[in-house]
C-alpha cells in the first residue's frame, strides 16, 4: 500500500480506522459527541507545540507526500482559531497542489486539504465565536475583503482570495488555523466525516446548479462523471430544484448508485462513446437544458453537442485537461451559454449546510483512511477508483 515517507519515528496510527466502500456513519456520532464533551472540560492552556502532518516539500507524484511526525502546530492570532482536525475530505485540488499548478504557484512547504471538520482547540484575541470545544465545519475559502468583488459580496471573484490547502496550510494534519469567521457550527447529531464533504463539492455544485445555471423545475440537467464528488452533489441539488437528471458514469455499479442519488436516466459513457447522441435521443433531439461539466478536455466537444437551444453549460474544472475543441457554430445557432463557476460564497455554503443537516443532501463517502494513507487515497481519486469522497482522519480514533 502506498504510504507517505516518514522522516523520523512518530507515534503509531490507530489500526481500527474503517476502510469501506459502504461507510456507515451513524455509529460514529455518539463517540464524537462524548469526545467533544471531554475537550470542552479541558483547559485551553494545554500546550501542544507539534503535530503530525502530511507535508509537500516539492511538487510531484504521491511519493512527495511526507508524513512529518513533529511539524510545528499553528498558533491562533487575533481573529483566528485553531481546530483539531477530525476529518479532511480529499479533492482533485489536493492533487493539483501536490503536482504544482502553472501560473498559480503554491508556497512550499505546504499542507494540502481544504475540506475540514473538527473541534476548536484554541481561539485568538477578539474571537467571540466559536468557543473552545465547539464542533465546527470550516469554509476553506475567503476573500481579501477590500477588492471591488469582495465589496459586492462576490467572493469567488476576489482578486486576492485565500484557500486552506492551497495558499494557506490545510487540514491534512492534526491541527489547522483559519479566520474565526470561516467556522460553521455543527449540530451534535452530524458526523465530522460527512461535514468534511460539504464545502468543496457541495459548495461548488450549489453555485453551478443554482446560482450560475439557475436550474428550475422541469429543466433537463446532464451531470457528467457521476462518480465524482461534485457530480454526486450536483445530482442531489438538481433533484431538490425539481429537474430531470441524466447522468453519465463509467461502470454499471456507478450508474446504479447515481440512480439511487436521484438520476432519472443514466448513460455508460465507457460502453457508449457517442453519449452525446444518447442524450439527444433521450430528450427528443432537444438536448439538455443544463450541463454540469467538470471533466474538461475529454468531454468538452461532446458536451457542447449534447447541449440544447438556449442551453447553459457550466464548468468548474478540467480534471482531464484544460484544452477542449469548441465548434462555435453550435454556440450561435443554438444560442448556447458557456458559464464558468469558481467556488462558492459563504451564504451558499450556509444553504448547503442547512439542507445537509436536515438530511435533504447526503454526502457520499467511498472510504475513510488514516493520515498515513493519504497517498493511497489521492491515488485512488486520481485513478477514478472511487464513488464519492475519500475522507482522511488525521486524529486517532480515540477522538472520533
Amino acid at each position: 500500500m502506498l504510504r507517505p515517507r516518514v522522516l523520523e519515528a512518530g507515534r503509531s496510527p490507530d489500526a481500527g480506522v474503517p476502510v469501506s466502500r459502504c461507510v456507515s456513519l451513524t455509529a460514529l456520532v455518539d463517540g464524537q459527541r462524548a469526545a467533544v464533551e471531554m475537550v470542552r472540560m479541558k483547559s485551553s492552556s494545554a500546550v501542544v507545540t507539534t503535530m503530525r502532518a502530511v507535508v509537500i516539500h516539492r511538487h510531484g507524484g504521491p511519493d512527495v507526500l511526507t508524513l512529518e511526525p513533529h511539524w510545528p502546530r499553528p498558533v491562533a492570532g487575533p481573529g483566528e482559531i485553531v481546530v483539531e482536525v477530525r476529518a479532511c475530505a480529499l479533492n482533485f485540488l489536493d492533487i493539483f497542489v501536490r503536482e504544482g499548478m502553472p501560473g498559480e504557484p503554491t508556497p512550499l512547504p505546504q499542507i494540502s486539504g481544504g475540506d475540514v471538520a473538527g473541534v476548536v482547540h484554541e481561539i485568538g484575541e477578539g474571537v467571540t465565536f466559536p468557543a473552545i470545544g465547539d464542533r465546527v465545519l470550516l469554509n476553506p475559502s475567503w476573500g481579501c475583503g477590500v477588492c471591488e468583488y469582495c465589496r459586492d459580496g462576490i467572493k469567488p471573484r476576489c482578486l486576492r482570495s485565500r484557500m486552506l490547502g492551497e495558499r494557506n496550510p490545510g487540514g491534512l494534519a492534526e491541527y489547522v488555523k483559519c479566520p474565526a469567521q470561516q467556522a460553521i457550527r455543527l449540530p451534535d447529531h452530524y458526523a465530522f466525516e460527512e461535514a468534511a464533504c460539504l464545502p468543496v463539492t457541495f459548495g461548488t455544485a450549489w453555485r453551478m446548479v443554482v446560482t450560475r445555471a439557475e436550474v428550475k423545475p422541469g429543466d433537463t440537467v446532464l451531470v457528467l462523471g457521476a462518480g465524482g464528488g461534485v457530480a454526486t452533489a450536483a445530482i442531489q441539488i438538481a433533484k431538490v430544484m425539481g429537474a430531470r437528471i441524466i447522468a453519465t458514469a463509467s461502470t454499471d455499479e456507478k450508474m446504479e448508485r447515481a440512480k439511487a442519488l436521484g438520476a432519472d436516466e443514466v448513460i455508460n459513457y465507457a460502453a457508449d462513446g457517442d453519449w452525446d447522441m444518447a442524450v439527444r435521443r433521450m430528450t427528443g433531439k432537444r438536448g439538455a437544458d443544463v450541463i454540469i461539466e467538470t471533466v474538461g478536455a475529454a468531454t468538452w466537444e461532446r458536451s457542447i453537442r449534447a447541449l440544447g437551444k438556449g442551453g447553459r453549460l457550466v464548468t468548474s474544472g478540467a480534471t482531464s485537461g484544460p484544452i477542449g475543441a469548441t465548434d462555435i457554430r453550435y454556440l450561435f445557432r443554438r444560442e448556447q451559454a458557456l458559464l464558468g463557476s469558481n467556488g462558492w460564497t459563504h451564504n451558499e455554503l450556509l444553504r448547503v449546510a442547512s439542507l445537509a443537516f436536515q438530511g435533504k443532501l447526503r454526502p457520499v463517502i467511498d472510504r475513510i483512511l488514516p493520515l498515513e494513507e493519504t497517498p493511497a487515497g489521492e491515488l485512488a481519486l486520481e485513478r477514478r477508483q472511487v464513488f464519492g469522497k475519500v475522507v482522511i482522519r488525521p486524529t486517532p480514533t480515540r477522538a472520533a
